[in-house]
């Protein structure tokens, strides 16, 4: 399997994982907070459905060779369809945006993944990236309606690890730049566990997860390898179990990656 069909197989996963979660929840369950700041479960339910049928013309573009990103004018058309509909509305049609946009990437052969770009909002991509991107909306934003409901709730491992290959680009794109700039140059390092991993955090003119290698760390983040990933993606919590030291702070991370 390569890896664009790991990752396509993780994102039937996880919007299984968010329809068994939110299937049977009433129009005023659905208006509950989600952990993305402002927003219900049923708006979250917006954000995905909404860029699970941009994102499914965005590869209809790509497949004729045309690499128009989604305008503004198009996502606020998008979106002003689903905004007026009731919360249990909002659902259904999230269930089916994100089920046909997996129909229509489970349709493409190995073939058109290898050629085919796809006009993703940050750009032209490649199928393996595009994979890359939505399923870390997917994951984490599942994550966003899972706690709102059950504190416990987490990310579970093979998205942990599908998201961790690709943490720097996430982390290049999220972080906060006048906190890089007061915080810079400098390399932390990332203890992980669950599975243990040692990284380093290299903060210059952008950000990196590298080996760590060379110069000696300036303070030191560690935590369970989900937890770590969510501070990353701007979701952390005091009892998630992730600790800084040694010259770096958990503030200063936080700053760093504010989220989105």
């Amino acid at each position: 399997m390569d890896t664009s069909d790991v990752r396509l197989a993780a994102m039937h996963t996880a919007s299984r994982r968010l329809g068994a979660t939110v299937g049977g929840l009433s129009g005023e369950q659905l208006l509950t907070p989600s952990f993305a700041d402002g927003w219900s479960l049923a708006q979250v339910l917006v954000h995905l459905g909404t860029g699970a049928e941009l994102c499914a013309a965005a590869v209809r573009r790509g497949l004729t060779g045309d690499l128009t990103r989604p305008s503004r004018e198009e996502i606020a058309d998008v979106s002003e369809q689903w905004i007026p509909l009731k919360p249990t509305a909002q659902r259904d049609a999230w269930q089916e945006a994100e089920s046909a946009l997996l129909r229509l990437l489970d349709s493409l052969d190995a073939e058109v993944r290898a050629s085919v770009t796809v006009p993703y909002f940050t750009g032209p991509v490649g199928f393996a990236d595009f994979t890359g991107y939505w399923l870390s909306e997917q994951s984490v934003h599942t994550w966003d309606v899972a706690v709102g409901l059950d504190g416990t709730a987490a990310i579970p491992e093979p998205e942990v690890a599908l998201l961790w290959d690709r943490i720097d680009m996430v982390a290049s794109m999220s972080r906060d730049g006048d906190t890089l700039a007061r915080l810079g140059p400098r390399q932390i390092a990332v203890e992980l566990t669950d599975p243990e991993r040692r990284l380093c955090l290299a903060l210059g003119s952008e950000v990196h997860f590298l080996p760590c290698e060379g110069a000696e760390p300036t303070g030191t983040v560690s935590g369970p390898a989900e937890a770590v990933l969510r501070l990353v993606y701007g979701r952390n919590r005091p009892e998630d179990g992730v600790s800084a030291r040694g010259g770096v702070t958990l503030d200063d991370l936080h700053a760093l990656f504010p989220g989105y």
